[in-house]
Order: structure tokens, then C-alpha cells, then sequence
């Protein structure tokens, strides 16, 4: 399984930068992983595959305790026979075509995050899933 992470919109902040390229450098020790950076949300479809199974961050999606995250990312890897694509929009949300093709909404809080916060955000929760699943010492219960 390959996980790809779609942003839209230009991370414009250096510090955000410096924590996505931090995280995704650890998330690269675990499994084949790509960071893209979209101009807009509309181009979110063009950038997959039929057979990408798409998780959009989205407020009204699902959400898990750090433990419950890792189980469920465990269980895509185990079953899923295609790539896992998350995407991350701006602060609108994503149009409707998106939505209808997104087999997953995931929340990451009720919480509601600037859309450059939540891509550093993100990523940690994503290595500290991998972390968890090899049973490595970066969570603590």
C-alpha cells in the first residue's frame, strides 16, 4: 500500500513547512509515501486513480482516539488492495463531485483548525499510527 496526502493551496507559513517535511521524512521509514501540493480543490479528482481509495479531512467525518486511528489504518493496509489518498482542503471545504468520490470522511477534532495547521497536524497523527502499529515507544497511554 502506498499513502499519498494531497494538500490544496500553497503552505505559505516556513514553520509548517519545516513540520510537514519533518513528519513526512518519518512516515517515509514505514511506507511508500507522496505529498502533493494542488492549486485547488477541483484538481483533487484529476490527481487519482479509479482504484485510489480517497479520505477526505473533513469536520463531519469520523473520529478516533489516537489507538483506534492505528487499528483502523492497520485494517486499510491489511485489506485494502489499492493506494490510500488523503486530501486536505482549504478552508471551504470540497465541492460535491469530491465528496461523492471520497469513501471516508475523517475528523481530526470538533474542534475546527486552520487548513495549514491541520496538514502538520495530520501527518503527526499519521507517523504516530505507524508507530503504534509496530509497537514503537513515541505514544504513551
Amino acid at each position: 500500500m502506498k499513502v499519498k496526502v494531497l494538500f490544496t493551496g500553497k503552505t505559505t507559513e516556513p514553520w509548517v513547512r519545516q513540520g510537514i517535511e519533518d513528519y513526512a521524512a518519518r512516515i517515509r521509514h514505514y511506507v511508500p509515501f507522496e505529498l502533493v501540493e494542488l492549486r485547488d480543490e477541483e484538481m483533487i479528482l484529476k490527481s487519482l486513480r479509479s482504484a485510489d481509495h480517497l479520505v477526505l479531512l473533513d469536520e463531519h467525518g469520523a473520529t478516533y482516539s489516537s489507538l483506534d486511528w492505528a487499528r483502523n489504518l492497520e485494517q486499510k493496509a491489511a485489506h485494502l488492495p489499492k493506494d490510500l489518498v488523503f486530501a486536505v482542503g482549504g478552508p471551504y471545504g470540497f465541492p460535491a463531485a469530491v465528496l461523492a468520490r471520497s469513501q471516508e470522511l475523517l475528523s481530526l477534532s470538533r474542534m475546527t483548525f486552520s487548513h495549514q495547521l491541520v496538514r502538520v497536524v495530520f501527518l503527526e497523527q499519521l507517523y504516530r499510527a505507524f508507530t503504534i502499529i509496530r509497537g514503537e515507544p513515541y505514544h504513551h497511554e
